[in-house]
């Protein structure tokens, strides 16, 4: 039996109770979103440096293409940089990427988070000089 006093009690506990469980699923889904973000920047290196380390020509663009064509991330914000390493056969390439924490309330609370990785490949094509 429930005495009168209690009534609407578990309507008053859902209250409370509701934006601490709608901000902690937020959070969730926003780490998911930085996680899958994270795996594509580092498949997006991976996609550069192979490309960049095939190229006869420019690198850099080949590494650009590479990693924009890697992943449905946007190309506006992903930015890379590559260099020889010493002994001139291996390539690194550093790719940046800032995944953007745009979900309600969480975008609001947290800056976008700065997504970074490196990849490392030998050389397979030499530039060759004119002449």
């Amino acid at each position: 039996m429930t005495k009168e006093r209690d009534r609407g009690q578990s309507t008053v506990e859902l209250a409370i109770a509701l934006p601490v469980v709608v901000v902690l699923v937020l959070v969730v889904v926003q780490s998911a979103l930085v996680v899958r973000d994270h795996l594509l920047v580092v498949h997006a290196a991976r996609e550069a440096v192979r490309a960049a380390s095939v190229a006869s020509v420019d690198r850099h663009v080949a590494a650009l293409g590479g990693a924009q064509r890697a992943g449905p991330l946007d190309a506006d914000r992903l930015r890379l940089s590559e260099e020889v390493l010493p002994g001139g056969d291996r390539l690194r390439v550093h790719v940046e990427y800032p995944s953007p924490t745009d979900l309600p309330l969480i975008g609001a609370l947290l800056p976008d988070v700065v997504l970074s990785t490196d990849a490392v490949m030998r050389i397979e094509a030499v530039e060759r000089s004119p002449g």
